[in-house]
């Protein structure tokens, strides 16, 4: 993807045979094409050349002033200090819009080093054309625990939006699926509840989270109310598991957090507290 910025600042480079001071437009003109015409003076394209060192254009009319424009790294540093250093009036503002991939949402460490992550208003998704925003969710974790990126080969397909894992503890995942692939007559406004029983609801979406089917693995089953939302709580063995279910808008959170056996031995209590603080905010 390329972006144009149109400023009105003056950019203090004069061509050395001509008198004119360019203007950053200009600038940016010859950085997309390399070799351009200036005020006065016509470049001719086929005769710039590479110079004996590799590092720049040579061309015949042009002497010092083609040999400037080096590398475009260097093109864009300049064009960027031009901007920064003079924010004409007419300086374009570049706005940011919804953003695929990883976007930071982590808080800083509280005084027992647990950090905080919300979903980030700006981060893309939607998991079919016409679903609206995914509603923020918030969990804790403890600090050494990092996102690490999703891949639609991932259990859970394109459906996970989110993953998070410790080398030490374990890792954990979001899945935020559409309800309208379990029912139909749901609305915009489900409900874990409208959604089933908690039983129900595991032997149906236990198997997207684990792999597997869920019969004769579920330890313990609960159910929370947290600011008028309900949460389906389970935890799995084996594979050591803890799952978060809940609904909000049109679509279904499943939040998975699970380790191997020494992690799940080790840091249980840690990984339940994870597993506890997720919320639909």
């Amino acid at each position: 993807m390329s972006t144009t910025l149109f400023t009105r600042c003056w950019f203090p480079l004069r061509d050395h045979k001509s008198p004119q001071i360019l203007r950053s437009e200009q600038i940016v003109q010859l950085l997309h094409t390399g070799v351009q015409s200036f005020p006065g003076k016509k470049i001719s394209r086929p005769k710039a050349a590479v110079d004996s060192k590799g590092n720049g254009f040579v061309d015949d009319d042009t002497g010092e002033l083609s040999s400037f424009f080096t590398r475009r790294s260097a093109m864009v540093s300049l064009v960027s200090a031009a901007v920064s250093t003079f924010p004409g009036d007419g300086l374009a503002v570049v706005k940011q819009g919804l953003l695929a991939g990883r976007i930071p949402g982590l808080s800083d460490p509280d005084d027992k080093g647990w950090r905080t992550y919300r979903r980030p208003d700006e981060k893309s998704g939607g998991h079919g054309v016409g679903w609206s925003p995914i509603i923020p969710y918030t969990f804790s974790v403890p600090q050494d625990w990092a996102e690490v990126p999703v891949s639609i080969a991932d259990l859970g397909g394109t459906e996970i939006d989110l993953r998070f894992a410790s080398s030490k503890e374990g890792r954990l995942f979001v899945i935020v699926a559409p309800v309208l692939r379990f029912a139909d007559n749901l609305g915009d406004d489900a409900t874990i509840e409208k959604i089933g029983p908690p039983d129900r609801v595991i032997n149906a979406f236990g198997p997207e989270v684990i792999g597997e089917n869920v019969e004769g693995k579920v330890l313990n089953m609960e159910v929370e109310q947290h600011s008028g939302r309900t949460y389906y709580q389970f935890e799995l063995e084996p594979p050591h598991a803890l799952i978060t279910a809940t609904a909000a808008g049109n679509r279904l959170y499943l939040f998975n957090v699970t380790a191997n056996g020494l992690q799940w031995k080790r840091h249980y209590k840690d990984l339940k507290q994870i597993a506890d603080s997720f919320r639909v905010v």
